[in-house]
């Protein structure tokens, strides 16, 4: 069996009928260790824009509760590309994190953004590092996938095309992309919490190493050095060839979804009524009802 028998049988598929089908595949099977690694750049970029990133201070929580935060983002995202948001597990976690919502003063423009770069991030990381690039169908799939769980966020005035949402998420960069002391904070918080997952003797190298993926944009809104360019050089050869051994392995057999792995927040699993900021998780619970779905 090839590598590219799962990528076969993407192509026979339809971008819009099919997107939680071809998005299971790809967050499951086809790149799980790369859409986690892209989403973790989205969250960073999210934390460059000053509205997003003084909401996410003031709540404390990357403050406070930065793993939990983080692995309750990395959850409800998982849960999606795993179920569907027609299924009645993914949808539990898409009200969950709507009612999450709902307890912050969000702008609709920030909405589109950060949903933005759950489509774009993903896309832009595989053509660079992935074992192989996404697909035109695939990278319509992921659109369509994100639109519809936008539009059962509430989200409106989603761009009606990929090219148009692109567009939307790099001219909002350039337009809000800018310094602040919440954004450095809350980047700050996020970076000591990935250092704590390695080894002490090399923390100080991994510290370096962090900006080296980043551009520089994102890294001036967030107050960050750039890494020195060895590791960036030696970072990126060995992603590259990454990509060049994986494409010699046989297809994955068995899903590596982020919500069926250990989870640092959740030694014990977790359930529907766990996700959310502790200060509010009594508060969701009683409106939300105590089933595990």
């Amino acid at each position: 069996m090839g590598r590219y028998d799962i990528s076969q049988k993407i192509e026979a598929m339809d971008p819009a009928q099919d997107a939680m089908a071809i998005c299971h595949l790809l967050a499951g099977y086809e790149f799980p260790w790369d859409i986690t690694r892209a989403l973790e750049i989205a969250l960073l970029r999210t934390f460059c824009v000053p509205t997003i990133a003084k909401l996410l201070h003031k709540t404390g929580e990357f403050q406070t509760h930065t793993q939990k935060r983080y692995d309750d983002t990395g959850i409800i995202v998982s849960e999606l590309f795993k179920w569907g948001y027609g299924h009645p597990r993914g949808q539990a976690f898409l009200q969950r994190m709507n009612a999450i919502h709902s307890r912050f003063p969000i702008a609709n423009q920030d909405y589109l953004y950060v949903l933005s770069t759950f489509i774009y991030e993903p896309i832009r990381w595989c053509d660079r590092f992935g074992w192989r690039p996404l697909s035109t169908l695939e990278k319509q799939a992921m659109y369509h996938f994100w639109v519809a769980v936008g539009e059962r966020m509430g989200i409106v005035h989603i761009p009606d095309s990929y090219g148009g949402f692109e567009t939307y998420n790099q001219t909002y960069e350039q337009q809000h992309f800018t310094y602040a002391v919440a954004n450095q904070r809350v980047a700050d918080a996020t970076r000591a919490m990935l250092l704590g997952w390695f080894p002490v003797g090399v923390r100080t190298l991994a510290n370096k190493a962090i900006p080296a993926l980043l551009d520089d944009p994102l890294l001036q809104a967030l107050g960050w050095q750039p890494a020195p360019a060895f590791l960036t050089h030696v970072l990126e050869n060995s992603l590259k060839v990454r990509s060049r051994l994986l494409r010699n392995l046989p297809p994955r057999s068995l899903p590596d979804f982020f919500a069926d792995q250990s989870i640092r927040s959740y030694g014990q699993g977790y359930g529907l009524t766990d996700i959310g900021p502790p200060a509010l998780l009594e508060d969701l619970n009683l409106n939300n009802g105590k089933e595990h779905p």
